[in-house]
């Protein structure tokens, strides 16, 4: 038994995600945007979130109205938290107080039901670094954030060789990548530019 972790980022071109002082979905949400979000929370598996990003969308669902909030509610959660107290104010949610990284490695191994974590930047980038993360799908907004930006995923983490699995463009604007993630070790030999022959 087996299954696989996806880590779900949204950004702009400059890798971030979040701005100060811009909307949601930087002003960019369209209703193919909407309908992949749809897609996506309609299928079974688990949402796993660190504290901050889970406290933020247990927020987000009852403040805002998407189309796709009431699938993130039906959904079962994991939340890792050393703070969270039951009960935790959103419905088939869990909090876990072990090391994600551990816990993570053994679900993956125990369930055969898909994992899914949105935001919660610190916790998917140590899966990332422990090589536990199958499926990143970066959704790649028209904007760039410069010094707005926030939240960056990828800025100061491990090194990653990505592997194209799939590639859309919603709207007209927005690109969605699917990469399968490989921790990147050391360069092949023979790859990059060729020095000329000397003499």
């Amino acid at each position: 038994m087996s299954t696989t972790f996806t880590v779900d980022f949204f950004c702009t071109l400059d890798g971030y995600g979040m701005a100060e002082g811009w909307p949601g979905y930087w002003g960019k949400e369209g209703p193919e945007l909407v309908e992949d979000r749809v897609r996506t929370f309609a299928q079974d598996q688990v949402l796993v979130f660190g504290a901050t990003t889970f406290r933020e969308s247990r927020q987000f669902v009852v403040e805002y109205d998407e189309p796709y909030y009431e699938s993130l509610n039906e959904l079962p959660k994991i939340v890792f938290s050393s703070t969270l107290e039951e009960p935790l104010g959103w419905q088939n949610s869990t909090v876990l107080r072990e090391d994600a990284v551990t816990a993570i490695e053994r679900l993956k191994r125990t369930t055969d039901v898909p994992m899914r974590s949105h935001g919660s930047i610190s916790l998917n980038r140590a899966l990332l670094a422990a090589g536990l993360v199958d499926r990143l799908e970066v959704m790649m907004f028209p904007a760039i954030s410069g010094r707005a930006g926030g939240a960056a995923l990828f800025h100061d983490g491990a090194e990653f060789d990505l592997e194209l699995i799939e590639s859309t463009v919603l709207d007209g604007r927005t690109h969605k990548l699917v990469y399968v993630p490989h921790l990147h070790d050391e360069v092949p030999e023979g790859v990059g530019p060729r020095r000329r022959n000397a003499g």
